[in-house]
C-alpha cells in the first residue's frame, strides 16, 4: 500500500486519482499506523511553505516522517512536498523544514525568468540514471511553482529543468528520499510512468542508495 499524507493543504486529490487510475492500492490518510504499515509514503501539496510546514508538526506528522525514512521506506515528495524536504524556504524564515535533503528553497527572480510563477510544460533533464525515471530524461512535465530547491550537495540533484536564464534542480534524490519540483499526476502518461516507476521501486526493493 502506498500512503499519501494528509495534512490540510492543496492537490491532494489528484494524486489519489492518479494512483487509482493505475490501479494501485492507495490510501490518502492522517493516521500514524496507516503511514507506518504502507509500503511507501507521497508527500504532496500545493500551497506555501510555512503553512505546508507548519502543519506538518501540528498534526505530529514530523516525527513519523522521519523515523520511516530513516527505517529506509521509499519516500516521494511533490511540489510543496519536495520543498518542505529542505532546511528551510525563503518563503517562510522562521519555519524550518524537514531537513531531510540539506539545501534551502528560493524564488526565482523575475530579470532571470521573466513572468513568476512558472506554469506550464517543461522539460525534464535526467543527469544520472534511476529507477524512478527510468526511460523519463527528455520528457515534459507540468509545472506550477515561483520557488525552487538549491541542495548544498549536488550529488542530490537528480535532474534539472531550464526557465528562462535559470536552470534549476527539478528532481532531487538522497538514499529512499525523492523529491519532484513538477507535478506528475498532471503530467499526462509521463507523469503516470513516473509514479508507476516509483511503485516499482516500492514493492520490488530495488531501492539502492544514491
Amino acid at each position: 500500500m502506498i500512503a499519501i499524507i494528509d495534512y490540510d493543504i492543496g492537490n491532494l486529490g489528484s494524486v489519489v486519482k492518479a494512483f487509482k487510475y493505475l490501479d494501485i492500492e492507495v490510501v490518502l490518510t492522517r493516521e500514524f499506523d496507516d503511514i507506518k504499515k504502507a509500503d511507501g509514503i507521497i508527500l504532496p501539496g500545493v500551497g506555501a511553505f510555512g503553512e505546508g510546514m507548519n502543519n506538518l508538526r501540528k498534526m505530529g506528522f514530523e516525527e513519523v516522517i522521519r523515523e520511516e525514512v530513516a527505517a529506509g521506506k521509499p519516500f516521494f515528495g511533490i511540489c510543496l512536498g519536495m520543498q518542505l524536504l529542505l532546511d528551510k524556504s525563503a518563503e517562510a524564515d522562521d519555519v524550518p523544514g524537514l531537513g531531510l535533503i540539506p539545501g534551502e528553497v528560493v524564488k526565482f527572480k523575475k530579470q532571470h525568468v521573466g513572468k513568476i510563477p512558472h506554469m506550464g510544460w517543461n522539460q525534464v533533464e535526467l543527469l544520472k540514471d534511476d529507477p524512478v525515471f527510468n526511460g523519463l530524461s527528455g520528457k515534459n512535465y507540468y509545472f506550477v511553482h515561483s520557488y525552487y530547491v538549491a541542495p548544498e550537495n549536488k550529488n542530490y540533484v537528480l535532474a534539472k529543468t531550464k526557465y528562462g536564464q535559470r536552470e534549476f534542480a527539478s528532481v532531487v534524490r538522497k538514499d529512499n528520499v525523492w523529491g519532484m519540483q513538477c507535478h506528475p499526476e498532471k503530467s499526462s502518461k509521463t507523469g503516470l510512468q513516473t509514479l508507476r516507476n516509483f511503485c516499482e521501486v516500492v514493492y520490488s526493493g530495488s531501492n539502492s542508495s544514491n
